[in-house]
C-alpha cells in the first residue's frame, strides 16, 4: 500500500522533467544555438515529432538497430506512425514534400526539439532526448559545406565555454568505393569466432556497424580491422583532403579516427563527432548524406548535417560549473496593505513592465510579515510598500532591504527614482 501523501506515479523510464530552476540553462543553450544559426544564415524548420515508420525504414534501413529495436510505435487509427528517433530524415522529407529545392541553394536549415529511442537509459543517453540539428542541402557536393557544418557545431560548444573539444573525423566513401571496403571488412571478420552476438548479426545485416561496436570483446579485433580510408576512390580522397584542409584553415582541432562510421545507414563520405576531454559520449555528430533525398523519392541532392545532444551539453556545463547563464537582473518587490492598495499595485506592475523594471509580488498574501519574508527570500534590493494611507496620498514607501532605511516617494515619480537606484 502506498504511503499517504506520496504519489505512486513517476516520469517514464529514461524521460526527465526539466524543472523551473533548470530552465535558465536550457534557455541559454537554445539562445546560443539560435544566435549561431542566425549568424551562419540557417533558417529554422520544425517537423512533427510523429512521422510515418516507413520514412525511417527507407532512410535508415530496415535492418538498422534504430528501426529494429528503438522506435516507439503508436497504436491507433494509423498504426504506421512512430515517434521520431532522429531529425535528418524528417527534414529531408519536408524538403521533398514542400519543394524546398526551388529556394536559393545551398539551403541551410536548423531545428531543435525532442527525439525518442527505446533503448537502455544510461549516462548521456535517454529515451526522450533533445537535439539541435543543422543541415545544408545543395545542388553541389562541395567540401566547403562539410567544413561549415562542423564549424557551426564547434562554435556553439565554444560559445557555451566548453573547452578541450576535439573533432574526430573520417570518410566512409561513396556508393562507388564503399562496396570494396565492405567486402574487405566482411572477409576480415568472417574468420573471427570470438566476436559479440551483436557483431555476428551486423556481419550479415550491417557490416559498417562492426566498427562502431563498444564491446570490450571486440576491441582488439576492431583495432586490426581494415579502415575505410584504405578503399576510398579518387573522388572521395580528394573530397576528404579538402575538408581537412579547410579545418586547418580555420584552426579547428581535429583527429583522424579510422574506425568512425556513425550509426545511421544514410551517411556517406565525411563522418565526424565532437568530443570533450573527460566526458565519454560525443556532444555532437554528423556527416554527409548525399543519397538520402533520392532514397526518399526526391531528386538526388548532396547534403551534410550535424546533431548536437542537448542533455549531454548541459551535463558537461553542470559538471564543470561553467558560468554560461548570466546573473538574473534583480527585481523590486511590491508589498500591499489592504484591498485598495492591492488593486493599485496591480496597475503599478503594468507601469513598471513598460519601462523594463522587473517586479516580484505576493498579492495573494494579506500579512505584511509574510510579504516581507517573501521579499527577503527573493533577495530583492528594494521593497515598495503601499498601504491605504499611501493610496489616498498617491505615494509609496521605498525600503532598502540591505540597510532597512525607508523613504516616501510620490507615486508619479516612483519609476524614475527606482531607475536611478
Amino acid at each position: 500500500m502506498a504511503k499517504k501523501g506520496k504519489s505512486t506515479l513517476s516520469a517514464p523510464k529514461g524521460m526527465h522533467d526539466h524543472l523551473p530552476f533548470e530552465q535558465p540553462l536550457w534557455a541559454r543553450v537554445s539562445r546560443t544555438i539560435r544566435e549561431v544559426a542566425e549568424f551562419y544564415n540557417f533558417l529554422r524548420i520544425d517537423t512533427p515529432i510523429v512521422e510515418r515508420r516507413a520514412l525511417f525504414e527507407r532512410s535508415l534501413g530496415e535492418t538498422a538497430e534504430v528501426v529494429e529495436k528503438q522506435m516507439f510505435a503508436l497504436r491507433g487509427a494509423d498504426d504506421g506512425l512512430t515517434l521520431r528517433p532522429e531529425g535528418t530524415a524528417p527534414v529531408a522529407r519536408a524538403y521533398i514534400e514542400h519543394g524546398l529545392s526551388h529556394l536559393a541553394q545551398p539551403l541551410r536549415l536548423y531545428y531543435e526539439g525532442p527525439m525518442f529511442r527505446h533503448e537502455s537509459p544510461q549516462a548521456g543517453r535517454l529515451r526522450q532526448f533533445h537535439q539541435a540539428g543543422f543541415e545544408i542541402l545543395s545542388s553541389e557536393n562541395d567540401p566547403l559545406y562539410d567544413a561549415q557544418i562542423i564549424v557551426a557545431a564547434f562554435r556553439i560548444l565554444e560559445d557555451l565555454k566548453i573547452k578541450n573539444t576535439t573533432i574526430l573525423i573520417n570518410s566512409i566513401g561513396c556508393r562507388v568505393c564503399r562496396p570494396t571496403f565492405v567486402r574487405r571488412l566482411k572477409d576480415y571478420y568472417r574468420g573471427k569466432k570470438n566476436i559479440c552476438g551483436d557483431c555476428k548479426r551486423r556481419l550479415t545485416q550491417n557490416p559498417l556497424r562492426l566498427l562502431d561496436c563498444k564491446n570490450e570483446e571486440c576491441a582488439a579485433i576492431k583495432k586490426e580491422a581494415p579502415t575505410p580510408l584504405d578503399s576510398l576512390c579518387a573522388h572521395c580522397k580528394g573530397h576528404f583532403k579538402e575538408v581537412i584542409e579547410l579545418l586547418d584553415d580555420v584552426g579547428l582541432p581535429y583527429a583522424l579516427d579510422h574506425h568512425l562510421v556513425r550509426g545511421l545507414d544514410y551517411y556517406t563520405k565525411t563522418v565526424f563527432e565532437i568530443t570533450t576531454e573527460g566526458y565519454g559520449p560525443s556532444l555532437a555528430g554528423g556527416g554527409r548524406y548525399d543519397y538520402l533525398v533520392g532514397i526518399l523519392g526526391g531528386k538526388e541532392t548532396p547534403a551534410i548535417g550535424v546533431a548536437l545532444g542537448l542533455e549531454r551539453i548541459i551535463e558537461v556545463i553542470k559538471t564543470r560549473a561553467l558560468a554560461v547563464v548570466p546573473k538574473i537582473k534583480p527585481k523590486i518587490f511590491l508589498i500591499h496593505i489592504g484591498e485598495l492598495a492591492r488593486h493599485r499595485c496591480l496597475v503599478l506592475i503594468e507601469e513598471f513592465r513598460t519601462t523594463g523594471i522587473g517586479v516580484l509580488e505576493s498579492l495573494g498574501k494579506e500579512s505584511l510579515q509574510a510579504q516581507l519574508k517573501a521579499a527577503d527570500k527573493a533577495a530583492s534590493p528594494f521593497t515598495l510598500i503601499m498601504g491605504q494611507k499611501e493610496v489616498y496620498e498617491e505615494s509609496i514607501i521605498i525600503r532598502d532591504m540591505k540597510t532597512g532605511a525607508q523613504e516616501t516617494v510620490p507615486l508619479k515619480k516612483i519609476v524614475t527614482v527606482i531607475k536611478k537606484k
